[in-house]
Parts: structure tokens; C-alpha cells; sequence
């Protein structure tokens, strides 16, 4: 009876065990499935509130970082790294281990763009956590100017001006050839990285088998979207250019090649509190400035749904930013005389009030190179605009317009070479006829020419190491055009740039 019971008992006992047992092995595996999950956010999906200033010293905020507007037009994110974000590990190791590929020493700088002293990325570049450290582009990559008033000068960088070093088509061209390159492997990448940053075992791991390779697909992928860029009998942008407009058509909007060359400088962003209602594009494709920022921010990344509301931010800030000031000493007893010569001959289309002012002067009137104003027709502004839409962008439509934007002024000492294909180099060469204007010269320097009121242009130097070659002759490099003040007298040129200092 008692061998019985005992055997009764120990029946329900066996069974409490077994799901025990898997009471258990479910606690561990939810246990290793969130610890996984957790792994995994941490790593790859965590997102941290960007400090704009991160990279300075405590002690040195004060002086740095005095408007934090500014910084972020520098260094902020447009939210663009999960589409186009780089491991900062890996763009910090690329010129290092491929600098035989970049035009020059230097690093980045070789590409021309503009690095402050002490930061610890260049200008127009973001640095944001999204699991990693992400290193994006925004819009101060073409707006951020640099001068220097002496060779050995440390170089004034100028937020929201024109970026007339930056050579983007180089950047682009570099990281092709670092991803085609045999050197792209984790072999290689990873000491260079590990110099400089503590990479656990498992990062290495996630190097070696999920970054490496998919940064490497990503950035021949792009490559092959801007392969258009090199096609035969498109000159190349060079430095402080880009082809905006092509960009449009055949990135954003994926339309087909079409043979069209629209190289074109980039423009200063400055002191948007007068250019409402006026046309940023050189060619018054949209009297809204917003849309060309819309549309500028999603060319880098940037997310649809947030897209707006980052441009509005950074028009309100543009709307406060002012031209600089002329760093060199002006002779305002002469400036005073060419007022009057500006305000007889230029303010038609340069002062507020002019019949041209913030308007578009047909083609056949101003006369300048129109391979540019040919690239765009109307078909391609109802593309563009049915594409927006379709992303769930709203903003004012693009068009076809007749010719070329007429534009204030301000800061034009600091916006050369110009036209709007910076096929001049001084300001000086643009008062002279078509003629006489230089052939060929040499644009990207950052050393300032008080004389000739533009950059120093003559070619290569210890001075200014990395320049292009800029030849008129090419397709969209005319030099023409624009005759407005040409058949002044010389003592009336002089006063009337001695008036354009002090814009």
C-alpha cells in the first residue's frame, strides 16, 4: 500500500518537472531573444540627440560655438544617415589608407574643402549616432566659402557663402575608387581603423562581414547613378560647381540621359530676408526659395517627411545671416563716385527697385553661355514636380523661365569667379569685353586678389596647390555675355568696383 501511494505520488511530480523544464527554456530563450533585440538596438538602431559642438573642449565652447544656429548649418544633421550615413571609424581610415587616390596631400583638404582649426570634421559634414557613428553631408558642403588675405594666412571660413574650393565631383570620384580598389578589405580597414578607434571583437566582426561590404555596394551603386557625370563631351565641374539641374533629372527624378550640360556654381545662401519671392536658381526655375532647399536636402538624404521642416528651420536662419564685409581697406571717396556709376549702369537689375531686380533677363538679353538655361524645359519641371508629390513633398511648383535670374549683390567680392558658370575670374575681367576676358584660368585657390577683386587665378603655386584648370572653350564654360559696363572708361571701372567692395 505505502509502495503504491508512493508511486501515485511521484507521477504528478515527473509531470510538474517537465514544464518546469519548459517554463524554463522559454524564460531563456525571451531572455537571449531580447538581450538580442537589445544588442541589436544598440548597435545599429539607437538614435542619440546630436551636440553640434561635441567635438570641442569644454573650456572653449564659449569662443567656438557662439551661435549655435550657425553650427548647425556647419555641422547638423538633415537626418540622412540611414539612406547615406558612413561609419565615421571608416570615413576617418579612407584618405589614410587610399591617399594615393585623392588629387593631393592633405586628406579631405585636398578636395578643397573647408576645415576650421581644432574641429574635428570639415565643413558641411555631420557626424550623429544611429546605432554608430554616422558621418553624413548637408547643405554647408556647397555653402561655406574660405579666403585667406595672405599665403600664409590661416583661411576665414564663411558659413552660407559659395563653396568655390569644393571639388563635390572629386569626393565623388574618390570614394568609387577607394571601393573598386583591392586595398577595400576588412584585412586592411580594420588595423587602420582600430588605430584611432577602440573597435571591440564584435565590431570587427560587424566590419568585416555587414559594413565593409555594404558600404562598399552602396558607394558603387551611386556611383553608377552619377556615372552620367563623366559621359563624353561633359567637362568636368571642377572646384565651387556641380551640374544641379542634371542632378535633378536624372538622380531624383530618374529621367534618361539626354546629353544636356548645365555646370554651374554654386551660389551664396546669405541674407534670405530679401530674396523672397526671387529666384535661387540661375535660371528662375522657382521664385520660392524654400522648394530649392526642399529639394537641395533630399539630393543629400534627407527624409521626405522631415524635409521641410529642416529647410524651414534653416531659412530662418538664413534670413538673418548678413554678406561679410570686405576684409581689405576701401578708398570710400572713390567707392562714393561709383554709386553713381552702379546706380546708372548696374541697379536695372543689381538695387532693389530696378525693372530686373529678382527676375529672370531673357537669354537673348543678357547673352551669357546658355548651355545651362538649354538643360532644363518644361517637361523636366513637371517630372520633378509630379515626383515631389508623389514622396509626399508640397511645395511651390518649378517651371521653364526665359533666361537668367538678375541677383543682388551683396557679398560679391566673396562670390567669384563669376557668371553663373564662374567662367570669369575677378570682377575686373567681367568689366572687360567678352574678348578680353581670359581664356583659361585657374579656379579652387582660396588666396584673395585685392586688385582684381576676386581669387588668385594664374595657376598653381605654393600659394594655392590645388587648383583647376577651368577652359572657356568647353561646353558650358562660355565666358560670354553679360557686356553690362564693359565700354566704361577706366577711371569709372575702377571707382564703380571700388563700390562693389562695400556690397
Amino acid at each position: 500500500m505505502a509502495t503504491a501511494e508512493a508511486t501515485t505520488s511521484a507521477k504528478p511530480k515527473k509531470k510538474r518537472g517537465f514544464w518546469r523544464k519548459l517554463a524554463d527554456m522559454i524564460m531563456l530563450l525571451s531572455v537571449i531573444a531580447l538581450a538580442g533585440a537589445g544588442y541589436a538596438y544598440i548597435k545599429f538602431f539607437r538614435i542619440v540627440p546630436q551636440d553640434v559642438c561635441g567635438d570641442v573642449e569644454e573650456s572653449r565652447r564659449d569662443q567656438v560655438c557662439t551661435d549655435m544656429a550657425e553650427e548647425w548649418f556647419k555641422y547638423g544633421s538633415l537626418e540622412s544617415e540611414w539612406d547615406r550615413g558612413i561609419p565615421y571609424p571608416l570615413f576617418h581610415a579612407l584618405p589614410r589608407v587610399f591617399a594615393d587616390l585623392l588629387p593631393g596631400p592633405g586628406g579631405y583638404r585636398a578636395l578643397g574643402i573647408p576645415w576650421e582649426q581644432g574641429r574635428e570634421l570639415p565643413v558641411g559634414f555631420s557626424k550623429k549616432v544611429m546605432g554608430f557613428e554616422r558621418i553624413t553631408q548637408n547643405c554647408g558642403v556647397c555653402h561655406a566659402a574660405t579666403y585667406r588675405t595672405e599665403p600664409d594666412a590661416i583661411p576665414v571660413v564663411v558659413p552660407t557663402g559659395p563653396s568655390h574650393t569644393t571639388n563635390v565631383m572629386a569626393f565623388l570620384d574618390f570614394l568609387e575608387a577607394a571601393a573598386r580598389d583591392p586595398r577595400w578589405s576588412a584585412d586592411i580597414l580594420i588595423p587602420e581603423m582600430a588605430r584611432n578607434f577602440d573597435l571591440r571583437f564584435d565590431d570587427k566582426l560587424i566590419y568585416r562581414f555587414a559594413i565593409l561590404p555594404i558600404a562598399k555596394k552602396r558607394i558603387l551603386e551611386q556611383a553608377e547613378e552619377f556615372a552620367w557625370m563623366h559621359a563624353e563631351g561633359r567637362p568636368a565641374w571642377g572646384p565651387g560647381r556641380d551640374g544641379p539641374f542634371n542632378l535633378t533629372k536624372f538622380n531624383l527624378v530618374g529621367l534618361e540621359d539626354d546629353g544636356t550640360v548645365d555646370n554651374a556654381d554654386f551660389p551664396s545662401i546669405w541674407n534670405m530676408s530679401v530674396r523672397e519671392g526671387q529666384s535661387l536658381n540661375w535660371a528662375g526655375e522657382t521664385q520660392d526659395p524654400l522648394a530649392v532647399f526642399i529639394d537641395s536636402a533630399l539630393g543629400l538624404g534627407a527624409p521626405p517627411e522631415r524635409v521641410t521642416a529642416l529647410m524651414e528651420r534653416m531659412r530662418t536662419f538664413l534670413r538673418a545671416k548678413k554678406a561679410p564685409k570686405y576684409p581689405f581697406p576701401v578708398d570710400r571717396e572713390k567707392a562714393a563716385i561709383g554709386r553713381v556709376v552702379f546706380n546708372a549702369n548696374c541697379a536695372d537689375c543689381h538695387a532693389e527697385g530696378g525693372t530686373y531686380f529678382g527676375k529672370v533677363v531673357p537669354i537673348e538679353e543678357i547673352g551669357t553661355d546658355r548651355e545651362r538655361f538649354d538643360t532644363w524645359q518644361q517637361e523636366h519641371a513637371d517630372a520633378t514636380n509630379a515626383k515631389a508629390e508623389e514622396i509626399g513633398v508640397f511645395r511651390k511648383d518649378m517651371v521653364k523661365d526665359i533666361g537668367y535670374a538678375s541677383q543682388p549683390l551683396d557679398g560679391i567680392w566673396l562670390r567669384g569667379p563669376y557668371l553663373h558658370n564662374g567662367a570669369v575670374p575677378s570682377l575686373r575681367d567681367l568689366l572687360k569685353p567678352e574678348d578680353e576676358r581670359p581664356e583659361v584660368f585657374w579656379r579652387g585657390c582660396d588666396l584673395y586678389d585685392p586688385v582684381n577683386v576676386g581669387f588668385v587665378s594664374t595657376g598653381q603655386s605654393a600659394a594655392c596647390p590645388r587648383v583647376f584648370r577651368l577652359d572657356t572653350t568647353e561646353r558650358g564654360n562660355g565666358k560670354g555675355g553679360h557686356v553690362y559696363g564693359t565700354t566704361l572708361s577706366d577711371e569709372d571701372k575702377d571707382t564703380l568696383v571700388e563700390y562693389l567692395k562695400t556690397l
